[in-house]
């Protein structure tokens, strides 16, 4: 038996985000929206405003959205230091930035059909008092941006971001379930928005059909953020590889003396700004993986590298 110390050789697999922060702000903005929903909902049926209770009805998937949002705070946090995750639970974020994505983009669906029956069948609107309910509604969400807006400050890790040609892409480490929280913020916004916009010209102008016409605009921009979002976190969800060009430069860099060869090659998201390696190398001259790994220690994206090396003989090799 050697006495060697395994941990010399043994490095962590910890690549959750805790953001202890932005779950407190989360459930703070989880309790404002809650109470403008029900405002909004009461008060769009009873002063029959569609804007108004498009507002409403979105605001109650916000509702579903922080809780998942809030829930996948708590599961990462919880279960950081689990070993039955290969690399942590670093993409429950992720997924619940996913599953809020999915509700932005139903949320905008019924707001298109509720707003396509009232512009076929417009019903009679108390302006005064509808105005009011979406001011107070637009007071919430801006309150509750402001809870969520640093969400594109929290970084993990103490990496050093040298590498030029690719920081725009690792300086926007976003915890993707905050983020989900605040783009649903910012569509509460918008929506409330739309209302006052709509309700003031119906009030002055007799535009009553504008109510309508401001749902399916606010829908339209929804569905938008929505495929932003979905975009964002299905590459991590589904293993996505680094982008072709960084892939290359690890190529090169390890081919440079021309007689080692990378025979395969992967490379996948562990975390929304992590990624593992595995690394097969073909060479007639082999040295140690530690020699190989130094090489790469300039690529700034690869966190976690496996390298395997097998040596060459025979007339394959020339």
């Amino acid at each position: 038996m050697h006495e060697h110390q395994l941990n010399n050789w043994q490095h962590t697999h910890d690549f959750a985000r805790i953001n202890r922060k932005g779950e407190l702000r989360t459930k703070w903005v989880l309790v404002l929206t809650f109470t403008a929903m029900l405002v909004e909902i009461v008060a769009g049926i009873r002063f029959h405003s569609m804007a108004l209770l498009a507002d409403g009805w979105h605001m109650a998937t916000h509702v579903l959205a922080f809780m998942i949002a809030i829930f996948a705070f708590r599961y990462s946090r919880i279960h950081e230091k689990d070993q039955t995750f290969a690399f942590s639970p670093a993409k429950v974020s992720v997924l619940g930035g996913f599953a809020s994505s999915i509700a932005l983009a139903v949320v905008a669906l019924m707001m298109m059909a509720e707003s396509g029956e009232r512009l076929i069948a417009p019903q009679s609107i108390q302006f005064d008092e509808a105005i009011l309910v979406a001011v107070a509604g637009l007071v919430i969400n801006l309150l509750s941006a402001l809870l969520l807006s640093d969400h594109d400050h929290h970084h993990h890790g103490g990496h050093d971001h040298h590498d030029h040609e690719h920081a725009h892409h690792h300086h926007h480490h976003h915890d993707h379930n905050l983020r989900a929280a605040y783009l649903h913020v910012m569509a509460d916004a918008l929506t409330s928005i739309l209302a006052i916009v709509a309700l003031l010209a119906g009030k002055y102008y007799g535009w009553n059909w504008l109510d309508a016409v401001m749902g399916f605009i606010g829908a339209a921009v929804i569905l938008v953020w929505a495929w932003g979002l979905i975009k964002e976190t299905s590459p991590v969800l589904l293993d996505q590889g680094i982008d072709g060009h960084y892939q290359q430069a690890i190529l090169d860099t390890l081919e440079e003396d021309g007689e080692c060869r990378v025979s395969d090659i992967h490379i996948w998201r562990v975390s929304p700004s992590h990624h593992a390696a595995i690394i097969v190398l073909v060479t007639q001259f082999p040295k140690s993986p530690n020699y190989y790994k130094a090489l790469l220690e300039s690529f700034v994206h690869l966190d976690h590298v496996t390298i395997e090396v097998n040596g060459c003989v025979g007339e394959g090799c020339n």
